[in-house]
């Protein structure tokens, strides 16, 4: 069961939904709209101080991206801004606050990257970026490669490449702790509360929802792939938000063959990746195809394009996967991480395009972006990525709303 309850759907000022025009019984500090990894995580750390309302439109919280991540804690995956983000979020990942969780967040897993022989100066520019930030990969030959996962092809590994700090990540635990710690705080939930207009008067948000009327000083749009439908129900401007479909699947390994200890495994093109998952191995294709945002499901030519990928660089055989399933993952141009006031509106803050990383960069992302909506200073732990990533959205985001328009 969630961490964290719905409240009662009945609408606060008695009126049902519509846009009622009772007054809402209680003004917030904020309101978040999504209670998907971005929202409840800022929720988390803004409720220390602030009154916060998280707004879910479906009937729980978690239902689309978040709740179908195979995510992993991996400092060398992404852009600069995100690698910044992942490391400043080690920390608290790894000794979270007492009460947070019963079990860990993150546990050893190891990343391998793998490259044929036209990809090799690629690995290499990898590893160089890597070290140069800190990082501990190091580059194995075909045999080392091959020793730690037997399954490969000599053909498909030219050169590996070994990030010994990347980590199986529990989603679910992570979710659920910034859920029930932002409900230790006094953060209400309210599910099935779909926003069906926003407006500004007399400093406040008036949030008309089909839960009911509310109100806020601060509105926090973490609506995940619907942002700009959110936000043009406050007659704001697009960022431009394009949500990506990833399908994944898992299969049995062969009998007899051991695989818990198998690192993830990914070619440096990104055009797969496997790993080991409760007993079984996890695969995808990697793929990343535009969709309008929905209740996305697997398409059957992506999970077959996934198994003959996976089959091509090892000599597994999957027969037929147990189970198949999609997420989204919104983007916007840049590929970074968005947070910050929008330009045009007051107090209408935008927390969006987690893109793939949403998860791994949950714990540093909320608490920069909540001292950004409370005008505090950040925890030193995840202050800490300001110094490495000039591109850290939440010191640009208003800027980069205005390119992208």
């Amino acid at each position: 069961m969630l961490g964290l309850m719905a409240q009662s759907a009945a609408p606060p000022t008695g009126t049902g939904p519509g846009f009622g025009a009772g007054a809402p019984a209680t003004v917030f500090d904020i309101a978040v709209v999504g209670a998907g990894i971005a929202g409840v995580s800022l929720a988390y750390f803004a409720a220390d101080g602030a009154r916060v309302l998280l707004l879910e439109r479906e009937s729980q919280p978690a239902l689309h991206s978040t709740g179908r991540s195979a995510a992993m804690f991996m400092e060398a995956y992404g852009s600069p801004q995100v690698r910044a983000l992942t490391r400043a979020s080690r920390p608290f990942l790894e000794r979270p606050p007492a009460g947070f969780t019963d079990v860990p967040l993150i546990t050893p897993r190891g990343a391998l990257t793998i490259a044929v022989a036209r990809e090799v100066e690629a690995l290499q520019a990898l590893q160089a970026t890597l070290r140069a930030e800190g990082g501990a990969a190091e580059l194995l030959s075909t045999a080392q490669a091959i020793e730690r996962v037997p399954v490969l092809r000599p053909a498909a590994v030219a050169l590996a490449l070994l990030d010994p700090l990347a980590m199986d990540l529990d989603v679910h635990a992570l979710h659920q702790g910034f859920l029930r710690g932002a409900r230790a705080r006094g953060a209400r939930l309210v599910c099935s509360a779909e926003v069906l207009r926003l407006q500004r008067a007399g400093g406040q948000w008036q949030i008309d929802t089909t839960a009911g009327r509310f109100a806020a000083r601060l509105l926090v749009n973490a609506a995940g792939a619907w942002v700009d439908e959110l936000a043009a129900r406050a007659a704001l401007a697009p960022i431009h938000i394009q949500p990506r479909r990833r399908s994944a699947f898992v299969f049995e390994a062969p009998a007899g063959l051991h695989t818990a200890a198998w690192p993830c495994v990914a070619d440096v093109g990104e055009s797969f990746y496997f790993k080991p998952e409760a007993g079984l191995l996890l695969g995808s294709p990697a793929n990343a195809d535009p969709v309008p945002p929905h209740d996305v499901l697997p398409e059957e030519l992506d999970i077959a394009t996934g198994i003959a990928r996976i089959e091509a660089a090892t000599t597994l055989q999957i027969r037929r996967p147990r189970r198949t399933w999609a997420g989204l993952r919104s983007f916007v141009s840049d590929g970074d991480l968005m947070a910050g006031f929008d330009p045009q509106a007051d107090g209408f803050f935008w927390l969006a395009a987690q893109g793939g990383y949403g998860i791994q960069t949950s714990a540093a992302m909320g608490a920069l972006a909540a001292a950004q909506l409370l005008g505090r200073a950040p925890p030193a732990w995840a202050g800490a990525a300001l110094a490495h990533a000039d591109s850290l959205a939440v010191r640009r985001a208003a800027a980069r709303c205005r390119h992208d328009l």
